[in-house]
């Protein structure tokens, strides 16, 4: 049973993370979110009752640290962790600044990390638990212009890889889901990226990121939920070190 469990959403104020949070209360999972913007997170528990938010930066060991003591204090131990916290940035490899290109990782690959090694051993003392990466289509092929948000997706999905050989005799599994371009606030910031460095409309823009999907459409939120809700129930328990493409066809 799904019900009664406690869950970690990392990123959980807008976004994937919203519609994941969302739907793991929804089937009666009492949810911990963080992030960064205390407005944000409010903003979500206040759209269900099972939903908690604490303010916490993923790249932040002892931050970490702090909102695993706190919230398992109060609600009991993390039984699925869903590393979704994120950010992408463009510009071309030689553009691309240490500075750009370390953020990127810290947040997107770092902080996965850090989100989820404070669960391990517990998870595998009690012989049961669930971890979920957020991860992309850019964890499975290349893009132009993003390059470190590719290389730290490829770090997601092989750290995924990695954690499921070391639990597969535990009981805890460990998957990646990698969406294409999801339509969430994140995509506007890309699109309004494309508009000021090319002079595309808007249109324009966004149909240049949707044909990435041979269905020619984006991605919605709930539909990366639901694949999470799913990896987290009882029918998954076989599926461990898979890489999930929602994608409508662009990855195998």
């Amino acid at each position: 049973m799904i019900a009664g469990k406690h869950a970690l959403v990392t990123g959980g104020g807008s976004g994937v993370g919203r519609a994941i949070a969302l739907a793991l209360a929804a089937a009666g999972i009492d949810v911990t979110i963080c992030g960064r913007r205390e407005a944000e997170l409010a903003q979500v528990a206040g759209e269900n009752d099972r939903i908690f938010g604490i303010a916490a930066d993923v790249t932040d060991e002892a931050a970490m640290a702090s909102l695993y003591e706190r919230t398992q204090a109060a609600r009991g131990p993390f039984d699925i962790v869903v590393a979704n916290a994120g950010m992408a940035g463009s510009a071309p490899a030689h553009k691309t600044t240490l500075a750009d290109w370390q953020r990127t990782l810290d947040v997107n690959l770092t902080g996965a990390f850090l989100t989820v090694k404070p669960a391990l051993a517990g998870m595998a003392a009690r012989k049961t638990g669930r971890i979920v990466f957020i991860a992309s289509t850019a964890g499975l092929k290349g893009y132009a212009y993003v390059a470190p948000y590719v290389a730290a997706k490829h770090g997601v999905v092989g750290l995924m890889r990695a954690l499921a050989a070391e639990t597969a005799k535990s009981g805890v599994t460990v998957n990646a889901v990698c969406p294409g371009f999801v339509e969430t606030e994140m995509l506007e910031d890309s699109i309004q990226r494309i508009i000021e460095k090319t002079g595309r409309s808007v249109e324009q823009a966004r149909s240049s990121l949707a044909s990435t999907n041979p269905q020619g459409r984006f991605i919605q939120p709930d539909e990366v939920a639901a694949t999470v809700l799913w990896l987290c129930g009882d029918a998954a328990q076989s599926i461990t070190g898979q890489a999930i493409s929602i994608s409508g066809g662009e990855t195998w």
